[in-house]
């Protein structure tokens, strides 16, 4: 079955994409798993928390779940997973959304910020400080309430790997092995990453002839505060 795999952002999980299933076409089915240190899903044993590491991971629960036609969508920390992924070409994958993704060069984060953002670990007014960062179009109570338990839930050595590893990696030298159609679709009012870091990081690596996007007045969570839009962006990948 034709199969939409999503993977979330850095201090969120897999059910941020539930929002999109109101939008989603018929015969398309998503799989929107944890990742590991997030949500749900326990480090496994010797997990490095490297981009490499989750791109392995993702490529055994692909094998796990026996997908043999399915698209990958990317937001945040989930994009830099799914590019590198998508570089090896694997077999079944027909398309790449990006959503306000991690560049495959290292990410914009003063040294100031990212220490803050290390000590804010488990604090609940910092979790909100978060929301409302990382926010800008209004979202219901349920939905706030959903995005700060997850922060407040992700493992500790999860959070820090990706503020000291993951999130500095330079996987540019695995984009030209991209394959697929790739699109990259970013809010206008992302404070988290701005659009004009996407333009000149991510967008000139990317296959040329692929899509670029800008929701007007949507900030970083665009599943959450544009499903309709991510579902519009991923049309044309599905050649609907």
């Amino acid at each position: 079955m034709r199969t939409l795999l999503a993977l979330h952002y850095w201090a969120g999980a897999g059910h941020e994409f539930n929002q999109l299933l109101p939008w989603l076409p018929a015969g398309l089915r998503l799989l929107a798993p944890d990742l590991p240190g997030y949500g749900q899903q326990p480090v496994p044993p010797g997990f490095d928390f490297s981009v490499v590491s989750y791109a392995d991971w993702v490529a055994a629960y692909v094998a796990e779940q026996q997908l043999d036609d399915y698209y990958l969508l990317g937001h945040s920390m989930g994009g830099k997973f799914a590019l590198a992924l998508a570089a090896r070409q694997p077999l079944g994958l027909r398309g790449l959304l990006l959503l306000s993704p991690s560049p495959p060069t290292p990410e914009p984060i003063s040294p100031a910020d990212r220490q803050a953002s290390r000590e804010a670990w488990g604090k609940p007014e910092e979790a909100e400080k978060t929301f409302r960062k990382i926010t800008n179009r209004p979202l219901p109570e349920g939905i706030r309430l959903q995005v700060v338990g997850d922060n407040l839930r992700t493992d500790h050595a999860a959070w820090e790997a990706w503020l000291d590893l993951g999130s500095k990696e330079d996987i540019t030298a695995l984009i030209p092995s991209l394959r697929v159609p790739c699109s990259l679709l970013v809010g206008t009012d992302d404070r988290a990453i701005p659009a004009e870091a996407q333009e000149k990081q991510t967008r000139p690596l990317l296959p040329a002839g692929s899509a670029f996007g800008l929701v007007p007045g949507a900030g970083h969570l665009l599943p959450y505060e544009a499903p309709e839009e991510v579902v519009n962006a991923l049309r044309p990948l599905l050649d609907l």
